[in-house]
């Protein structure tokens, strides 16, 4: 089912992103339920969550029809927190 739902992402939903310079990744797949994380410029975009429901759930739930619903994952990733905390403690220069 993940290379189902990579296949579209790839397929259907990165065109549309990139055309505002962005795209997006599956992050995980967990009881039915599909998580993406937006990347590029839709990363930080304020209009994310409208995005994922009206276009990238579509696209996704269309292509993959047994998934129960598609979210927005919004985490970050330990390695950036890792790097960030890194940075404040003054040990990246």
């Amino acid at each position: 089912m993940e290379d189902r739902i990579k296949k579209v992402l790839e397929e259907q939903v990165d065109p549309v992103l990139g055309e505002h310079f962005g795209g997006a990744i599956l992050s995980k797949v967990e009881d039915g339920v599909a998580y993406i994380k937006m990347t590029g410029a839709c990363a930080g975009c304020p209009s994310a969550q409208d995005t994922l429901e009206n276009v990238i759930k579509d696209f996704v739930l269309g292509g993959v029809p047994e998934l129960k619903d598609v979210v927005l994952d919004q985490s970050v990733s330990e390695d950036l927190l890792d790097f960030a905390k890194k940075i404040l403690n003054g040990e990246v220069e």
